[in-house]
């Protein structure tokens, strides 16, 4: 989706992706198999994971491109009473972040970026991570139908959906890859999704 799409929606309406830190993240972190460290979630929104994060003693830079989710996230932050560095940034094109980080984070930001335009995001993103890094993504995933592919060539501009292979095929080259949960409803929306577990070569 275009940056103003989510400006007017955290300006004026509640995101339904604002759940409160997710579950997989909360369970990673809770298990002990993510220790606190420099830690980075790329694309933050309204700073559920950024805030949980910092609750249980990380390091966290947030970024988003959308002015309105930084306001947020830090509003959120200083309410929560946690230090967050909120930087506003575009993934495909980053100009204000620097340095690597233990713990990478991004919950549906790769997958609402365009086809055309994901390459960039991995050119921006691979270089934030360093040998051992891990990585924890989420996004939608599911085998695209006849008619899902043609408003995706007719609407380039929009993302949404990763295909099945896709995340391996982008990442395999730089990070060890462990799928570690999936949902699929076929009946409703989104019909599918994946989180993965990487880890930096």
């Amino acid at each position: 989706m275009s940056k103003w799409f989510y400006e007017i929606l955290y300006r004026r309406f509640h995101a339904p992706w604002d759940i409160g830190p997710r579950q997989e993240l909360v369970e990673l972190v809770e298990s002990g198999r993510i220790q606190p460290c420099r830690a980075i979630d790329l694309g933050s929104g309204t700073a559920s994971n950024v805030v949980f994060l910092a609750q249980h003693g990380f390091d966290v830079t947030a970024i988003d491109f959308a002015h309105a989710a930084i306001e947020l996230g830090w509003k959120r932050a200083r309410e929560a009473g946690v230090s967050v560095v909120f930087i506003q940034d575009d993934l495909t094109h980053l100009q204000h972040v620097q340095g690597s980080y233990d713990l990478l984070v991004d919950y549906g930001t790769l997958d609402d970026i365009p086809p055309r335009r994901r390459d960039l995001y991995m050119q921006n993103v691979v270089p934030l991570a360093h040998p051992g890094s891990l990585f924890l993504l989420y996004c939608f995933e599911w085998e695209l139908g006849w008619w899902e592919r043609l408003l995706t060539r007719l609407f380039s501009a929009f993302g949404s959906v990763m295909v099945p292979g896709e995340v391996e095929q982008r990442f395999r080259q730089y990070f060890d890859i462990e799928k570690i949960a999936e949902y699929s409803d076929d009946a409703g929306w989104p019909r599918g999704s994946a989180v993965y577990l990487m880890t930096r070569l």
